[in-house]
């Protein structure tokens, strides 16, 4: 654990004590959608990054700021992108001191936050500093925390689940009167700026769509239609929001490109008629993951806005694309008195990339699984993965940790009683611990795998 020594020039008020200890400090910054609906500017990231790097200032003299930030993310979960990376970077050794302008930024499940100020910084020596509740880990004698931090964690976390049932109440309200409530617009639709809940068409984005149902109608397949919009350079939904200034990306392989899944969920849409449909997905728990829902069950407002298709070309697609076989009582998710099957996923999805056009790779389960670029039918590139054998993709990357490993206990001086050993068998090798040391896996064939390890 970090401590204090005396020191001429800088004296710490709130601690009693001067600090000279260098520091590789982390200043985590979050705001959920909620709080910005409630525009707390106190919350903003302008003003938590302003506090924490006044309060840095004030009190250490030997220091690095890194800075981790989760803007629109929920607190109840630690599933967020800006947290994981701060985590990982901890694990490895890299920041010794965390700092937050409150408790609830860092964590709103009192249980986990708890965990971490008790267990698991002060098992790792990493310093945890809460402006705004007075709290600093270094003043806690033998690593308890007061009872007030305990109280004030489980009032955050009841706030949380309160705000989380309004919110969820309110916008329950809103898709009743069917309000349409989502905060991006479809591709082929612009927000109303006299309101929100209305959708305009948006006539060069509704001519692309115009065009995918009529090529559809004349027998081009979802592949085929994604193909031809890549060789002729039709823009994609992300380009035309990019242009409009909604968001801001930087594509994999260095290009947009269609895909036969775009066009599917294009194809599939109810919202080209004039419909919205609600209510499709629930969760299990504050901050759990959606499941979608049995299709009665969701809300669905007929002719909401001005429709892009025509109801009969609509019907006419779905039947040539034989949806109905989709929702029919034989397939399996939708048998009566059986929940939805959610098959997990295989470790080396996200990992595994096209080495052609940098696309995450398929899997595709089976009596003989394999990973596929599922890309490699409508993108213009003739290099893209048809085929790799998914257990041969598993030996070789088993056999590449345990060299890595095993190089790695050869050279470091701690011993690590073998926790971080592979294991003899794939199976044994936990998605943790694959997401812990490789970054990617750069894909050709089958006799050309190239591992991208992450930096110790």
């Amino acid at each position: 654990m970090a401590f204090c020594k005396k020191n001429k020039n800088q004296y710490n008020p709130k601690g009693g004590c001067f600090i000279t200890e260098s520091y590789l400090i982390a200043i985590y910054l979050r705001l959920s959608k909620e709080d910005d609906k409630g525009k707390e500017e106190s919350n903003s990231i302008a003003m938590q990054r302003f506090l924490l790097k006044r309060y840095i200032e004030q009190n250490f003299t030997d220091y690095e700021i890194i800075e981790f930030c989760d803007d629109g993310y929920t607190g109840t979960n630690f599933d967020r992108p800006g947290m994981r990376e701060m985590l990982e970077r901890i694990r490895n050794g890299e920041i010794n001191c965390v700092i937050v302008k409150d408790f609830s930024r860092f964590a709103r499940d009192y249980i986990e936050l708890g965990a971490y100020l008790e267990q698991i910084f002060p098992f790792l020596g990493v310093r945890f500093i809460s402006i705004n509740d007075g709290y600093d880990s270094t003043g806690i004698q033998g690593g308890i925390a007061d009872m007030d931090v305990n109280f004030k964690n489980l009032l955050y976390d009841l706030y949380s689940r309160d705000l989380s049932g309004k919110v969820r109440s309110s916008l329950s309200i809103r898709k009743k009167k069917g309000q349409y409530v989502s905060a991006n617009s479809p591709f082929g639709y612009e927000k109303d700026p006299q309101d929100r809940h209305a959708l305009l068409i948006a006539e060069d984005e509704a001519e692309v769509v115009r065009r995918i149902f009529a090529l559809t109608l004349e027998g081009r397949t979802s592949v085929e239609i994604a193909k031809l919009f890549n060789e002729t350079g039709v823009k994609t939904p992300t380009q035309f929001k990019i242009e409009k200034g909604k968001i801001s990306r930087i594509p994999k392989g260095g290009k947009f490109l269609w895909s036969s899944t775009t066009i599917c969920q294009i194809l599939r849409n109810e919202i080209y008629i004039g419909n919205i449909v609600q209510k499709k997905y629930e969760k299990d728990f504050v901050g759990g993951k959606n499941h979608i829902k049995p299709r009665e069950e969701w809300l669905v407002t007929y002719g909401h806005h001005e429709p892009i298709i025509k109801k009969e070309a609509f019907d006419k697609v779905q039947e040539s694309r034989g949806s109905s076989r989709r929702h029919t009582p034989q397939t399996p998710f939708m048998l009566k008195g059986k929940p939805p099957q959610h098959n997990q996923a295989h470790p080396l999805v996200g990992k595994m990339v096209c080495g052609c056009c940098k696309k995450n790779l398929s899997y595709r389960r089976g009596l003989n699984p394999y990973f596929t670029c599922s890309h490699r039918y409508s993108n213009t590139m003739e290099n893209c993965v048809r085929r790799v054998n998914a257990m041969f993709a598993e030996q070789y990357i088993l056999w590449m940790m345990q060299d890595k490993m095993e190089a790695e206990a050869r050279c470091s001086t701690v011993e690590n009683g073998g926790e971080e050993y592979p294991g003899e068998t794939f199976a044994e090798l936990s998605k943790d611990m694959i997401g812990r040391y490789i970054d990617k896996i750069e894909v050709y064939d089958e006799q050309h795998m190239e591992i991208r390890w992450k930096d110790k």
